[in-house]
């Protein structure tokens, strides 16, 4: 059994922690059995190795949270990186596309889609494993995974189960109704309609013979370069609703959508999350704070105060998710981002009547980490190294670099920098058109870089081009 672990969203709902390159799946909100921080992602890959699913699992994921998920799971994570977000349907079909030609899995192999931030106990991935053999044995094209309802939600699908045909432990799906009124899902509530987990069993075959049928290619590259081709529509509307066999397994625990803020705060084990003071009076009210200035809350309850660099929501609870509605009107780049080596913070942004922008970070490197070997072409930086020690290369030369260094990198000019420690730079940016799109990578690991590079001459006192790139703050005291 192979399993598709399903990561996308933008979590606007969960806004200002959340933004397009740290989704709510990545928010360091929940607790571990350890008692530290962990994210939703971090959450439900732990359960899959607690029942031996980790090693036979991929996540199919948009090619901006790459980084955020190497930082959370590792970076030997196998991801297949969807080029642009086209919803479920697409991300499921370039996965097994992937599985099936680069991997050389089997048609008849059963594959589990999973979502990543359903929140659910163990059990729940004991169920998962169920689906390979439920599946085989019913001949079914689809298994689903469906939950008992516990109110009238508008929020999420209903599974509409056939009258008196349940099987060996499943139940045979008649219809299913999204995101019904509150009237309509007391209504399917009376039908013993049961609430659709988001988690779908395939043999492998049978979505390859969709791709087929639609003309697409199921070679994963030749697919993946057409991929804006394929529809923008979900994986229930595309596959689920057009299947004329579909069963569903009922999982007897807790199942939630940690999607608002409503429902999030009911499993943050602390009303205080970061620097802030909630007064006694205070019933039902959360702080989650990623700001370095204290918050102080008094005298209000059910109340959700989160804080980031992206700004400040101060919200009923039940009324959180209607942040998404005033979200569309404001653009903004993110202010936080969490990579693959580290994470950085946006502290200033400037920009002059003579279109020169200026943009100030606060940077941390992990020790043993790495920042790509690149360059720019727009803009101009310099870091200040407050932090730790690392290696630098710099026009194909590496240098040994510590805090008090200043180091100034012109347009064009290739750099990287290698974390001995955890280090801490801050790095402020100059030109016309300051964008995250404006690098070129030439090397992405230290040890093509280090073949590539060669070591520094400056302390044997033999001459190199360093003096006209940076400047060391290393002064005598007495100047």
């Amino acid at each position: 059994m192979k399993i598709i672990l399903l990561s996308g969203g933008s979590g606007k709902r969960l806004w200002p922690l959340s933004n397009n390159f740290r989704s709510k799946q990545f928010l360091k909100v929940l607790e571990n059995n350890n008692g530290d921080r962990e994210s939703m992602v971090q959450r439900v890959w732990g359960q899959l190795k607690a029942v031996g699913l980790a090693k036979s699992a991929v996540v199919a994921a948009n090619k901006s949270q790459l980084n955020i998920i190497q930082s959370q799971l590792g970076e030997s994570i196998e991801i297949v990186v969807e080029p642009e977000r086209r919803d479920t349907y697409p991300a499921i079909a370039l996965a097994a596309a992937y599985l099936s030609s680069v991997k050389l899995v089997n048609p008849s192999e059963v594959v589990a889609v999973v979502p990543v931030d359903s929140y659910v106990d163990d059990r729940f991935f004991d169920l998962i494993k169920e689906l390979e053999s439920v599946l085989t044995a019913s001949e079914a094209d689809l298994a689903l995974v469906a939950v008992r309802p516990t109110y009238p939600s508008e929020r999420y699908g209903y599974i509409v189960p056939e009258p008196k045909k349940d099987g060996d432990g499943f139940v045979k799906v008649r219809d299913f109704k999204e995101k019904p009124t509150e009237e309509q899902a007391l209504e399917l509530i009376s039908q013993q309609s049961l609430w659709n987990c988001g988690v779908f069993a395939f043999k492998l075959g049978y979505i390859l013979s969709k791709l087929e049928e639609s003309g697409l290619p199921v070679d994963y590259q030749e697919l993946k370069n057409k991929y804006t081709t394929l529809p923008k529509i979900s994986f229930d509307y595309e596959v689920v609703e057009k299947a004329s066999n579909v069963i569903a397994l009922r999982y007897e625990g807790e199942w939630k959508d940690l999607g608002t803020w409503d429902t999030l705060t009911e499993e943050i084990s602390t009303p205080i999350i970061g620097n802030g003071f909630l007064s006694e009076d205070c019933s039902g009210t959360d702080l989650i704070s990623e700001l370095d200035i204290p918050i102080i809350v008094i005298g209000l309850s059910n109340i959700i105060v989160a804080a980031s660099q992206d700004g400040i929501l101060v919200a009923d609870k039940t009324e959180s998710p209607r942040v998404k509605d005033f979200l569309n009107q404001y653009v903004k780049r993110p202010m936080f981002e969490e990579r693959r080596w580290g994470w950085y913070k946006v502290l200033d942004y400037t920009q002059y009547e003579n279109g020169q922008q200026v943009l100030t970070k606060r940077i941390r490197i992990m020790s043993s980490k790495n920042l790509s070997y690149q360059l720019h072409y727009h803009r101009s930086e310099v870091w200040n190294i407050v932090l730790g020690e690392a290696e630098l290369a710099l026009d194909d030369v590496i240098y040994r670099i510590k805090p008090g260094d200043v180091l100034h990198i012109p347009a064009g000019v290739k750099h990287g920098i290698k974390a001995d420690s955890d280090i801490e730079f801050i790095e402020v940016q100059t030109g016309t058109d300051l964008n995250e799109e404006d690098i070129i990578r030439v090397f992405l690991t230290w040890e093509e870089v280090e073949k590539h590079c060669t070591m520094s001459q400056r302390n044997k006192n033999q001459p190199s081009n360093v003096d006209s790139l940076m400047s060391f703050s290393r002064k005598i005291s007495s100047i």
